[in-house]
């Protein structure tokens, strides 16, 4: 977390309230509701990040200008939280994706390559990178055994 970034809680409510143009009072109805989460001090006392005063703006927004109630605007916050959420982990899928489909793109060059050494009756000794054909052999030791 960055010492002073977006998510770091450095207001007190008197400045909050100030900041998002709320009255100190609803923005400690908003906290027990749940739609606004400040931080807390040792002693229990909230403090607000630049992310939250932007929230309590938006809530603010949408009660007054949307005509939305309290717990319809908390519906859709839990909403964009939730889309929010499925979006990383789309990304996350995709990226994912991407690696095994770099990784399935070099085993099937790898194949062709072997396939094509096949057709052409390779016995190894390539250069450049070619791939040789491993051949094992298997040794069998011979003991005498001692009769009694």
């Amino acid at each position: 977390m960055e010492p002073f970034g977006d998510d770091t809680p450095v207001y007190v409510i008197s400045v909050a309230a100030q900041l998002s143009g709320l009255h100190p009072q609803t923005l400690r109805t908003y906290d027990r509701l749940g739609l606004v989460s400040p931080g807390r001090t040792a002693g229990r006392g909230r403090r607000y990040s630049m992310r939250d005063i932007v929230m309590l703006r938006e809530i603010q927004r949408l009660s007054q200008e949307e005509g939305i109630n309290l717990s319809g605007i908390k519906h859709i916050l839990e909403l964009q939280r939730e889309n929010a959420r499925l979006r990383e982990e789309l990304e996350a899928a995709r990226a994912a994706l991407e690696e095994l489909s770099n990784e399935l793109e070099s085993t099937r060059a790898v194949a062709a390559r072997l396939a094509q050494q096949r057709r052409r009756g390779d016995t190894g000794g390539g250069s450049g990178g070619d791939l040789v054909p491993i051949r094992s052999t298997s040794v069998v030791l011979w003991q005498e055994r001692h009769r009694d």
